[in-house]
């Protein structure tokens, strides 16, 4: 069964607003045994939706629409559908007196009387309710097949899609058929290294029923592995002894899997092992901390970071040094070490986690753009790593962030 999604707003077309949802969907469509065939975007034109509706519906067994369901003149989601069908809006007046109570509930006085344009509905097409909002969706089977309207707002999308869109294309789909996905998360290595590696492993998985893709982001690199079966455990059963393989020939550069990032399997070897964190960051000027505080719970373990960004900063917050920092440089190993320590021992932890580089656009102390510093401080002793990072200052800093993280990582598991 393949399903097609179709993002309809001109502020997507333009770029002022980023497609989300068509992830969002596209990871849960896998999960009732749907296929996404493709994701299409079109602007706020009756026509122009209309023929990609049609188009959409020549190619696969179902369409999901989000956006242009709201009150105004440029959404014409409605419009479109109606004209696909070849069939007239009609005014619902159980949704026009739902709407007045809507709006009323919210403490408006007056509801603008083009809100009410969120009642009209295609003939013969169901409604779903939106409790979060005030744009129903949409059911209409065209040519015997199901197109859905949701609005293009992520929180009203979700819960329809969650409560009526997948139940039904789930019941559409019958048993027997599940595609599951697992993913293997490495850091460190690029895309093009990794498949040069796997390219035999990928080659026969291709003969099989296994399929291969690389998501790739800076410093790190997700493999995807995708299998159908009738049921999830049978496609699991599939990727198992292809999943076995890939972590022979990667090793310990494979961190985790599926939704498990870096901070989090860090956060967890480190409660795991009871103890604590402190971060000294330069060129990532506090990506770092914002990643590891991302997890849940971090508190437990990470006490606090000092965003030394200036030279004197090192000295003065972290005590380089000035001695060293003046023979070495402020992007150096025996500096990072000393940042490290200095996170160590101003914030009380156990272990201290350092950055320093030079992010671009020009040099710094004679070192390149791109040149990385690194150190890991615990009681045991200082890890140390220089390393080039690729791309602009943006690639950079983000490129850092992961690298460090993974050192840490490393260190932890004892491979470093």
């Amino acid at each position: 069964m393949r399903c097609e999604i179709i993002g309809v707003g001109t502020e997507l077309l333009l770029g002022q607003i980023v497609n989300t949802n068509a992830a969002w969907i596209g990871q849960r469509l896998a999960d009732v045994g749907w296929d996404c065939l493709r994701h299409t975007v079109v602007g706020d034109n009756t026509q122009r939706i209309a023929e990609t509706i049609t188009e959409a519906l020549g190619r696969a067994d179902a369409v999901i629409l989000t956006g242009g369901l709201g009150p105004t003149q440029d959404d014409v989601t409605r419009e479109a559908l109606a004209a696909v069908a070849g069939v007239e809006l009609v005014r619902q007046p159980e949704l026009e007196a739902w709407l007045r109570e809507r709006f009323a509930g919210m403490g408006v006085q007056r509801m603008a009387e083009m809100n009410l344009r969120q009642a009209d509905v295609p003939q013969g097409a169901r409604t779903i309710d939106n409790p979060r909002g005030t744009a129903p969706g949409l059911i209409m089977e065209i040519g015997g097949k199901p197109a859905y309207a949701v609005p293009g707002v992520p929180r009203e999308m979700e819960g329809m899609l969650e409560r009526v869109v997948l139940p039904d294309l789930a019941a559409r789909a019958g048993e027997g058929r599940a595609i599951v996905s697992r993913t293997l998360r490495t850091a460190g290595v690029g895309e093009s290294r990794l498949a040069e590696r796997l390219t035999p492993l990928w080659e026969e998985a291709g003969a099989g029923q296994v399929t291969m893709a690389y998501l790739a982001s800076p410093g790190e690199v997700r493999v995807r592995l995708t299998a159908v079966g009738a049921t999830r455990e049978e496609a699991l059963a599939e990727i198992a002894p292809v999943e076995t393989r890939i972590r022979e020939e990667l090793g310990e550069i494979v961190y985790g899997t599926d939704d498990e990032t870096l901070e989090a399997a860090v956060g967890r070897l480190l409660g795991e092992r009871g103890l604590t964190l402190a971060t000294a960051e330069s060129l990532t000027g506090g990506l770092l901390g914002g990643r590891i505080t991302g997890i849940p719970g971090a508190s437990d373990y990470y006490l606090g970071g000092v965003v030394a960004y200036a030279t004197a900063a090192k000295a003065s917050q972290l005590g380089v040094d000035q001695a060293l920092l003046d023979a070495d440089g402020p992007v150096s190993e025996p500096v990072a070490a000393a940042m490290a320590a200095g996170a160590r021992t101003t914030l009380g932890a156990d272990l201290g986690l350092a950055a320093t580089g030079v992010a671009g656009p020009t040099e710094q102390s004679g070192r390149r753009v791109g040149t990385l510093c690194l150190a890991v401080a615990d009681a045991a002793g200082t890890t140390t790593r220089t390393l080039t990072a690729p791309g602009d200052r943006t690639q950079v800093r983000l490129w850092t962030a992961s690298v460090a993280l993974d050192l840490l990582r490393r260190r932890l598991e004892g491979l470093a």
